[in-house]
């Protein structure tokens, strides 16, 4: 009898371990079991977001969300999610490169503080490519009033322009919107998406202003006369004095 309560003495407190080790692992089994789901989720989330910024990276030209989702086959508003995750990481002061919205898609692109010494660098390397005036006053009449005829913009301008107009059409800039319905049906002109992202613009209505346009224009014409390229008019010869007729200003210019 003894025998049989010391047996039983020693079994019971084996039972109660027993106990608080199956309730122990059933525990972390089943912690375990619900964290994997969202580690995973967290792992994929994590791998679809690195390609994100691989593709705006290789992109030529900004591309909408919903154009980048239905390639990847991935849901747009998780592709517009992690895309504006990226816009907010890479717009911190350490990251000279970041993703932006412009021109309604998405586009990787060196930050606005960092472009005077990156436009340095470039311009020790080679010269840079540049809009001659006449190209750029003809871009801001297409721009501000788009869409435009050349009758419309020869009328503002006041100059020929149709060797500039072909000039922004090879750099894409400007592109054809069709034809006015009146007499001749002359052709319209627009800018392009090309135009919206080298402007760093979303749409047209962030156009600069007409005193930032011209702005543009004197940094323009100041790189031409820096790096004296042809184009550039010569001073005017003197005038002949006064009262002096044609002939003898033509003989004192001979002389």
């Amino acid at each position: 009898m003894e025998e049989n309560e010391v047996q039983a003495a020693g079994q019971e407190p084996q039972g109660e371990a027993l106990t608080e080790t199956v309730e122990t692992v059933s525990a972390e089994t089943l912690l375990s079991v619900f964290e994997q789901p969202q580690a995973q989720e967290e792992t994929d989330r994590a791998q679809v977001k690195a390609v994100l910024e691989a593709i705006v990276y290789v992109l030529n030209e900004p591309m909408p969300a919903a154009q980048i989702a239905q390639a990847l086959d991935k849901p747009e508003e998780l592709v517009t999610e992690l895309l504006n995750e990226l816009v907010e990481e890479t717009s911190r002061p350490e990251r000279g490169v970041f993703v932006r919205e412009v021109a309604g898609g998405y586009q990787l692109a060196t930050k606005p503080e960092h472009h005077e010494q990156i436009r340095q660098f470039v311009r020790n390397l080679k010269q840079p490519l540049k809009l001659s005036q006449a190209a750029l006053e003809t871009l801001a009449v297409i721009a501000y009033k788009q869409p435009i005829t050349m009758p419309e913009i020869l009328e503002i301008r006041g100059v020929q322009g149709g060797g500039v107009v072909k000039t922004l059409i090879d750099r894409k800039l400007i592109t054809t919107a069709g034809r006015k319905n009146v007499i001749g049906k002359p052709i319209l002109y627009k800018t392009t998406k090309e135009f919206l992202t080298q402007f760093g613009l979303k749409d047209v209505s962030e156009l600069p202003s007409l005193k930032e346009f011209e702005e543009i224009r004197r940094q323009s014409l100041a790189d031409e006369e820096i790096a004296g390229e042809p184009g550039v008019a010569p001073p005017a010869d003197p005038a002949p004095p006064s009262g002096a007729p044609p002939e003898a200003a033509r003989e004192e210019s001979n002389g």
